[in-house]
Order: C-alpha cells, then structure tokens, then sequence
C-alpha cells in the first residue's frame, strides 16, 4: 500500500546526497566564502571613496548633513508605510456586519410588540427567525417558548422602529420559516417578564380569594371568562381540567367550572399548566378574606364600618332584605322582589366580583355593595337599608367598589338602576369622574370613566413590579394590585384629597 511522502523529504534525500559526495560539498563553501569577501572588498573601497570625498571636498559637512536627513526621512517613511499595511490589515480581518445598515432618523422611533410564531422542532429554527429580525432592525426585548408535540411556540416582546408596519414585520418572521404568525401592540406592562408576572398573580390569589378569575384574565390577556356554579342545569361540571385549542376549562375550587375562552389566539400547553397552577394554589388556600374594615364617620355623626362581604354574611343580607322595602328592593334587584333572596349566593360569591357590606357600631348590617364582572365590563350595585338612605352610605360603599376597579386594572365602571332613582344617580355624581348617562325606556344606565395612568408612570410601576417581586421573598406577601394602581388610585378625587 503506498505512502504518502511528507513535505521536508525533499531535504532529507539532498542531505543523503551531500553525504554521500562530500568534495561537492566543500566546493559550494569555497566559492561562498570568495563572494563574501569579494562584497567586503567594495564594501572597503565605497567606505574609502566616502571618506576621501568628504575630507577633500568643498561641501563635506553639507553631505554629511544631507545623508542623515535623507536616512532620517527614510526610516519615518518606513515606520509610517509599516503602521498603515498593519491598520489595513485589522480592518480586512474585522467581521462584517451582513444585511446592517445605520438607521435613518425616522426609525429611531421604537414601538413594542407581541408576536407569536410557530417554528419547526430542528436546530436553527430559532435562529433563523432571530437573525430575520436582527436584519430588520428589530430589537428582542424577551422571549418564552412554548413547546408542542411538534413544533414550538416561540413568544416575543420586540421594539421595532415605528416606521416599520406590522404587516411587514408579519412577512419577515414568515420568511424565515415561522407559521401561524401572531401579532398585536404592546405596552410598559408587558416589559414585566413572565416569572414576575406570575409571582405577582400567585400573590393576588393567595390574598384573595375574588381575585383567581382577573388573575386568569391578566394572564391571558383578553379573553373571556365564565364561572359556572355547582350544580348548575346548564353546564355539566369537568371530571378533569380540559384543554381545547381556544377553550380551557378547569375545575372552579369553590365548586363548578371555570371556562376560559381566547378566539383570537390558541391556547398552548404550557399556558394550561400556569393556570392549572393557580387554580391549584386557590383551592390549597382555601377561603380567605383580604384587607380588614375601614371605620367610616358620616355627616350626622354615626360610625359605621365598611369591609368586604363574604358568603358567610348571607344570613345577615337575608335579614336587611326583611327590613328594606319592596320599593328599595325593586330599585336594586329590576325584578320581582320575590325573587331578591336567591340572588344573594351568586352576588356573594367572589368568583363573581367583589362585595362590601357596611356594619353599624352595633354589628348590624344595613347595606351592601357589589363589583360584578361582566367581561371587559364591571357592574356596580347597590342596596341600602331604607332607615340608613341619604347619609352618605352609599356613596361611602360606592367609593370602595371603584377603588377595587381600579386596584383590578379595569377602565370604567357601569350602574343600572331606573331613571327615577335620584340616590343612585347622586352617589355616582360624588365620584366627580367623568359620567356618561344612557337612558331607555326608563332604564338609565351611568357609566364612569375611571383615571388613566400616563405612560411614563406605567413604565415605572413595571419596573416597581420586578423590585417588588424580589424583595417579596425576604419581607414577606404583600397586597398586589394591578401594577399601575398606585398612580391611578392617586388620581381618584377623594383619595388625593384624603392624601393631601
């Protein structure tokens, strides 16, 4: 079998050669040793001619002169030529950015965005839709991935320059092989990442029990969800938490179901199993009643105090319902005043919405008060004993209910009463937030817009959010309402007046 032969073989058959003729080998020395002292010979007379010239000549230091300037020119030439070969050639060897171009000041204009894209389970997929990204001058904030049977979820948080349109950047993560491509705005709340997020909502759903549907809602976004009752007709309660594409279902701990509905988006693995999550923390607490009474003086100088209301006050409201009038009752209830008693369950319940009862000095329940979610929408509703109406009962109620609106993130609350009823309509004008009015065949509905926090401030309660959150562990469970509550609570009138 041939072998290959190395590169210094050549050397070494010339070296057997020389050893073999060594009288060749002497012969090469000599002539070498002849030319060398030849040079010296030239190198001698040139020396020799120099010297004479200058010593006999007219202008010898003028030559001298001349020669050391020349030498020194020479060798600054030299040092220079040398530094630029060695700048061109770090320049050559530096990588060169593909597809990057400075951008123009029209995109230095950012916005963010949520994006959802399917890619294949193959090493690069990722990356690739990355790099497509990089080359648009997009900007990944965070990602989460979310794997599937076949495929992954891949969910990012981009800033993208503001000229940039969203259909736009949907055809770049579609070239770069992503499916099923999802897009909408986003804002300062979504710079939260997912693990603070959901120790924020942990912590609301260990505080409250009321809170496990919004903390469901904020998980997810929009969507819409249901809490079915046990034992209700109407849907058949889950043997087992169930997941379809746009539809989770999950077994209500209080009893029943909660059924979450996404149209627009589908729901993926893991987004089931962080709701499983709470659901499981929820039904491991147990019942559980957050924040303790507030004493309240009014104007004729009665002390009441006003708390949250639970399932365990039931016998108490029955007991106001026999007090109340079937006037006040229809007022409350737009139906027959027959029926008022079996609505108690539901309102109570905090799987509906949150409730506030006002107790006398004396323990008494005179009135109740409740938040409903109804959606994206919230409901309030009042009712207040006939003996303890026009003392300011109702707009103290009413006040807590929109402060637990805002604490939830919500936007507007709504009240449904009949166009007669003055006390309601005065205790919503109290609020002195913006009202809309909406009347029909009698029935008027008030609508009020609740305080909108400013960019800026949401951009730093996120960031309070994140602190919060790692300080948590150490100074133990905190309350924690929606991350721009503080601001939005400030700009409520009667709170800031009470601040100040």
């Amino acid at each position: 079998m041939p072998r290959s032969t190395p590169d210094h073989a050549p050397d070494r058959a010339a070296t057997r050669q020389t050893e073999r003729h060594p009288d060749r080998r002497r012969r090469r020395h000599r002539g070498r040793d002849l030319v060398e002292t030849a040079v010296l010979f030239a190198a001698m007379a040139a020396a020799d001619f120099v010297a004479d010239l200058v010593d006999h000549g007219p202008d010898g230091r003028v030559l001298l002169i001349t020669s050391a300037a020349g030498l020194l020119a020479a060798a600054v030439f030299h040092r220079w030529a040398h530094h630029r070969r060695d700048r061109a050639g770090a320049a050559e060897d530096a990588p060169v950015p593909v597809g990057r171009r400075e951008p123009e000041d029209g995109e230095r204009e950012t916005a963010l965005w949520r994006l959802r894209t399917t890619v294949r389970d193959a090493p690069g997929s990722l990356a690739a839709v990355c790099a497509a990204l990089a080359d648009s001058g997009v900007d990944i904030v965070t990602l989460q991935t979310h794997p599937l049977a076949e495929g992954t979820v891949d969910e990012f948080l981009l800033r993208a320059p503001r000229s940039l349109p969203a259909a736009a950047l949907a055809v770049t993560v579609g070239e770069a092989g992503g499916a099923d491509t999802w897009l909408e705005r986003a804002d300062a709340h979504d710079l939260v990442d997912a693990p603070t997020r959901m120790l924020a909502l942990a912590t609301r759903t260990a505080l409250d029990a009321a809170e496990l549907p919004l903390a469901l809602r904020q998980l997810f976004g929009r969507c819409t969800i249901r809490s079915t009752p046990a034992g209700d007709e109407e849907d058949t309660p889950v043997a087992d938490d169930a997941l379809r594409p746009t539809v989770m279902r999950l077994r209500d701990p209080s009893g029943g179901t909660i059924t979450v509905r996404r149209d627009y988006l589908p729901f993926t693995p893991t987004e089931f199993a962080r709701a499983r999550a709470l659901v499981e923390l929820d039904a491991r607490l147990g019942v559980r009643t957050p924040a303790g009474p507030r004493p309240l003086t009014l104007s004729r100088g009665e002390e009441i105090t006003v708390r949250r209301a639970t399932p365990e006050d039931r016998a108490a409201a029955l007991a106001m319902h026999e007090r109340c009038s079937p006037r006040t009752l229809a007022l409350r209830y737009h139906g027959p005043v027959t029926d008022a008693d079996r609505y108690l369950a539901h309102l109570l319940s905090p799987r509906f919405g949150r409730s506030v009862a006002v107790e006398t000095a004396s323990g008494r329940l005179v009135a109740l008060g409740h938040l409903l979610w109804d959606g994206d929408e919230n409901e309030v509703a009042l009712l207040v004993e006939d003996e303890w109406q026009r003392r300011g009962v109702g707009a103290a109620l009413l006040r807590a209910l929109v402060e637990m609106a805002v604490e939830a993130g919500r936007e507007s609350v709504y009240a449904v009463t009949q166009s007669t009823n003055t006390g309601m309509v005065a205790a919503m004008r109290s609020l002195r937030l913006p009202l809309d009015y909406q009347v029909e065949d009698g029935t008027l509905v008030l609508t009020a817009s609740l305080p909108v926090v400013p960019a800026a401030s949401a951009h730093k309660a996120a960031s309070a959010d994140q602190a919060a959150s790692r300080s948590e562990a150490a100074s133990g469970p905190v309350a924690a309402p929606c991350s721009d509550a503080g601001p939005r609570l400030a700009a409520l009138p009667w709170v800031s007046g009470r601040t100040s």
